[in-house]
């Protein structure tokens, strides 16, 4: 009996598997990691610029919340 059920589960990964590989839908998987990875590099130029803006926000919540 656990080896039918083991058989099952393997044939429903197997044919899972399957489909994944033969569908396009790693088009989709390429262009998310190609924005990712434009993302990041963004990041990585403007680190400074976005260090100081997120410093003067938190800077600016401070002093609002100490004048509460």
């Amino acid at each position: 009996m656990l080896m039918r059920m083991y058989g099952r589960i393997e044939a429903f990964f197997a044919e899972k598997a399957g489909k994944l590989i033969s569908s396009e839908d790693g088009v989709g998987v390429v262009e998310v990691i190609l924005i990712l990875l434009v993302l990041v590099g963004l990041v990585i130029i403007f680190k400074e610029q976005i260090v100081g803006i997120a410093k003067s926000i938190f800077s600016n919540i401070s002093n609002q919340v100490n004048t509460i």
